[in-house]
C-alpha cells in the first residue's frame, strides 16, 4: 500500500453519511452573508474540477479513499453500486449546491449533461501516484458516447 494512504478505521467509517446525497446543514446567515458548512472530517485533498457537457469522470472505485463532491454550478448524473454487486447502478442527479458522498469500495461514475464546476474533498492525497495506487477502473457506465479519459489514452 502507498505510504501516503492511512488505513481505514472503524471510527472513521461510523461517521460516514448513510446516503450518497448528503443532507446539508443549514447555513449560518447574518448581515455579512452566509457560511455553508460542508465537511467536518480530516481530509488530505481539496480540488476544484471543471467538467464539460457530455463528459464522463470516474467509472472506478477506490480501495480506501472517500470523497464528498459539492456542485458549485451545473449538474452531475451520479451512478453508483456496491462493489461486485449484480444490481443495476443507481442514479442520483446532483444539482447546484448539493453534495454527494462516495465511500471506498463503491463503483461510481459521473456524467455531465451541462458544463459543471464542483469541489471534491477527499480522504487521501490527490497526487497522481497516490491516486492511481488506490483507484480501480471499471466499466460501470458505457463511455463510448461520452468525452472520457484513461491513463493509457496519453
Amino acid at each position: 500500500m502507498n505510504s501516503n494512504i492511512d488505513p481505514l478505521t472503524d471510527e472513521e467509517m461510523r461517521n460516514w453519511p448513510i446516503n450518497p446525497l448528503v443532507d446539508m446543514e443549514k447555513p449560518f446567515v447574518d448581515v455579512r452573508g452566509s457560511i455553508q458548512p460542508l465537511v467536518d472530517s480530516l481530509m488530505k485533498s481539496a480540488v476544484m474540477i471543471e467538467s464539460k457537457a457530455g463528459s464522463l469522470r470516474a467509472n472506478h472505485y477506490h480501495k480506501t479513499d472517500w470523497h464528498y463532491c459539492y456542485v458549485i454550478k451545473g449538474k452531475i448524473e451520479y451512478y453508483f453500486k456496491k462493489l461486485n454487486s449484480n444490481e443495476k447502478p443507481q442514479l442520483i442527479v446532483v444539482e447546484k449546491e448539493q453534495m454527494i458522498f462516495t465511500p471506498p469500495l463503491v463503483e461510481h461514475c459521473m456524467k455531465f449533461p451541462v458544463d459543471t464546476l464542483f469541489l471534491t474533498l477527499s480522504r487521501n492525497p490527490r497526487d497522481q501516484e497516490t491516486y492511481e495506487s488506490d483507484v480501480v477502473r471499471v466499466n460501470l457506465i458505457d463511455a463510448s458516447d461520452s468525452i472520457s479519459w484513461k491513463p493509457d489514452n496519453e
